[in-house]
C-alpha cells in the first residue's frame, strides 16, 4: 500500500494534521467539467483500499465500468457529458477518502465547501448530504438531460476574457438579438463565459472584441450549458433530485447560483435544479470565502483549474490541488508547517 494512503504507523502525523487544520480556516473545492483526463484516479485506485471502494461504488450505480473509460479512455467516450460528470465526482470522492485515510476529515478540517457547476454534487457527497451511488446516477441524469436539451450545434459556448462580468454581460444582451445569450459562468476576474444559441454567441465574440476583450473564443463543448435552454434538462433534475434523500452537510455549501451558504435540504434542491440553467458565480463565491476569513482552498479532485482561479480572486489566499499521492503530502507537509 502507498504511505499516500496507509494510516498505519502515523498516529502522530494525523494529530498534527488535524490540530494544525483547527487555526486555519480551510475550504474544500470540487472541480467541474473540463478538467477530466484520462487515467485520473487510477493512481489512488491502485494504492488506496478506501479511493477503490469509490470506484467501484460509482460503477456499481451506473450499471457498468466507468472506472475502465476513466483509467484507460478512450478519451472521447470520457468527455462525454454522461460520462464526464459522475466520472469527475468519483474522482474527487476517491481523493477525499485518500484525505480521510491520512486525518483530514471534512467535518473538522474544513469550514465550507463549493463545487464549480456539477461540482456541487461532488460537494455535497463529501460532506454527506448525499450519498455517492445517488450522486452518480444523478450526474448520469443530469448529464444525459443537459445533452438533450439543445441539439447538437445549435449552441455554443464562448469565453470572454478581458472584460468584467458586467460588461461581458452587457455584450450578451446586445449579442441576443431575439435568441439566447446570457452570462453562464463568472469565474474569475476578467474571465466570464457566455452561453446560447450558436449565432448569438459567436455575435458576443466579435462584439466582445470590439469592447477591448483581450480574447473572445468559441469553447469546444457539446451543449450551452447554464443557460435559459437548458430548462429541459432543469425539470429533468426537479424530478430526479426529488426521489433522493438530502441531509443537511456537515459544512455549509456555498452554492453556485447565490454565492452565500446553504444547508437546508429543500433549498439544497432547489438551487440544485436552478444551477442548470442559472450562472456559475464562482469568483463571487471565493470571494465571498476569503470574506469570511478562508485562507486555504484545497482542490479536492481532477486537475487545477480552481487552484488557478483562487489565485486570482482571492490574493491573499493559498490554493493547493490534491489529486495524486504527492498532493497529498504537500498538503499535509504545509498543514504540519
Amino acid at each position: 500500500m502507498d504511505p499516500a494512503c496507509d494510516p498505519a504507523g502515523t498516529t502522530a502525523e494525523v494529530h498534527e494534521a488535524a490540530e494544525a487544520l483547527r487555526t486555519m480556516s480551510v475550504a474544500f473545492l470540487f472541480p467541474g467539467q473540463g478538467s477530466q483526463v484520462v487515467g485520473m484516479g487510477k493512481v489512488f485506485a491502485e494504492t488506496c483500499p478506501e479511493a477503490r471502494a469509490v470506484f467501484a461504488e460509482v460503477d456499481e450505480a451506473l450499471g457498468e465500468s466507468l472506472s475502465e473509460i476513466m483509467w484507460n479512455g478512450p478519451e472521447d467516450s470520457l468527455t462525454l457529458t454522461a460520462n464526464a460528470q459522475p466520472a469527475l465526482m468519483a474522482v474527487s470522492l476517491a481523493s477525499m477518502r485518500v484525505l480521510e485515510a491520512r486525518g483530514v476529515e471534512l467535518k473538522a478540517s474544513a469550514s465550507f465547501v463549493a463545487g464549480h457547476s456539477l461540482g456541487e454534487y461532488s460537494a455535497l457527497a463529501a460532506a454527506g448530504s448525499l450519498k455517492i451511488a445517488d450522486a452518480a446516477r444523478l450526474l448520469r441524469i443530469r448529464g444525459e438531460a443537459m445533452q438533450a436539451a439543445v441539439p447538437v450545434g445549435q449552441g455554443a459556448m464562448a469565453a470572454l476574457l478581458g472584460l468584467d462580468f458586467e460588461a461581458a454581460r452587457d455584450v450578451a444582451a446586445e449579442a441576443a438579438q431575439g435568441e439566447v445569450c446570457e452570462a453562464a459562468n463568472d469565474n474569475a476576474p476578467g474571465q466570464v463565459v457566455v452561453s446560447g444559441h450558436r449565432a448569438a454567441v459567436e455575435r458576443a465574440v466579435e462584439i466582445a472584441k470590439g469592447r477591448g476583450a483581450r480574447r473572445a473564443v468559441l469553447l469546444p463543448v457539446s451543449a450551452p450549458f447554464h443557460c435559459s435552454l437548458m430548462a429541459p434538462a432543469a425539470d429533468a433534475m426537479a424530478e430526479a433530485l426529488a426521489k433522493v434523500e438530502i441531509v443537511p452537510p456537515a459544512v455549509p455549501l456555498v452554492c453556485n447560483v447565490l454565492a452565500a451558504p446553504i444547508t437546508d435540504p429543500d433549498e439544497i434542491r432547489k438551487r440544485l435544479v436552478e444551477q442548470v440553467t442559472g450562472t456559475v458565480r464562482w469568483r463571487e463565491s471565493v470571494g465571498w470565502l476569503a470574506g469570511q476569513g478562508v485562507d486555504t482552498f484545497v482542490e479536492i479532485g481532477a486537475g487545477k483549474v480552481l487552484t488557478g482561479m483562487v489565485k486570482r480572486i482571492a490574493a491573499d489566499g493559498t490554493g493547493l490541488a490534491v489529486n495524486a499521492p504527492a498532493d497529498v503530502d504537500a498538503l499535509l507537509e504545509r498543514l504540519n508547517g
